[in-house]
């Protein structure tokens, strides 16, 4: 069976490609596993120290694959393996971000989007909210930028999601601006870089502990709506949902 997400290794940067572009990197069941083991495989290595988290395709990621999604655990557990994982995490981003995409987007510890990348919370359009995702993304986001996204599901480029904190920069050439970020996490010790990230990560922990289970059954709540039936059903049948004026 072919991997949908790809492992390579160069000076010390472990690099995972989300490599599933025929359903624009959706993150099914299979693929969290996937993202989460080569993640636990990061955690054990010596030799890697730091992860960039990259896709192929147009598409970083689409969000929950609304035909074979994980269960909200599963998802909780793979954003919170991003934000605990002891070397810091690195997106890439040239493509679209959609939904849960944009969760993987707040558990990394830096992000990188080229200017023709975007990014939407599609969550209320089909019926159901950004719950677990807002774990890692509430802490980043400026908090009016994340009221009118959340709320109304609008698209944003890449310098809106630099400017409130979706990302850390964007730039035309995202490999060049990725550069000497990569270059300095090379440089800095392994002691140094899981001391200075748990600094960095302790209160985004401290929520997964305190919030997590409340918004899993938030999410599971949500999902089992007939609101929420009915806008998976409506985008799954390309129409509009029935609320839509």
């Amino acid at each position: 069976m072919t991997p949908l997400v790809t492992t390579a290794c160069e000076r010390g940067i472990a690099t995972l490609t989300l490599d599933s572009p025929a359903n624009r990197n959706a993150l099914s069941a299979r693929l969290v596993g996937e993202l989460s083991a080569a993640l636990a495989e990061c955690g054990r290595d010596d030799a890697v120290r730091a992860v960039l988290l990259t896709h192929t395709g147009p598409v970083f990621s689409a969000g929950a694959d609304l035909k074979a999604p994980p269960s909200p655990y599963t998802f909780v557990e793979l954003l919170r393996a991003l934000v605990d994982l002891p070397k810091p995490v690195v997106a890439r981003v040239t493509g679209k971000a959609r939904a849960g995409g944009l969760g993987l987007l707040g558990a990394c510890d830096m992000a990188v989007g080229a200017t023709g990348s975007d990014f939407a919370f599609t969550e209320v359009r089909i019926g159901v909210a950004p719950a677990v995702i807002s774990l890692p993304l509430l802490p980043r986001l400026e908090p009016r930028a994340a009221e009118r996204y959340y709320l109304t599901g609008e698209r944003f480029d890449a310098a809106e999601a630099a400017r409130i904190g979706l990302l850390t920069l964007a730039a035309d050439d995202a490999d060049a601006a990725l550069a000497p970020l990569l270059a300095g996490l090379r440089k800095a010790s392994p002691l140094g870089l899981a001391a200075a990230k748990r600094l960095l990560t302790a209160r985004v922990l401290e929520a997964f502990d305190r919030d997590a289970e409340e918004l899993v059954q938030r999410a599971a709540s949500l999902f089992a709506s007939p609101e929420a039936r009915e806008g998976v059903t409506a985008f799954l049948e390309r129409r509009a949902p029935i609320w839509e004026l």
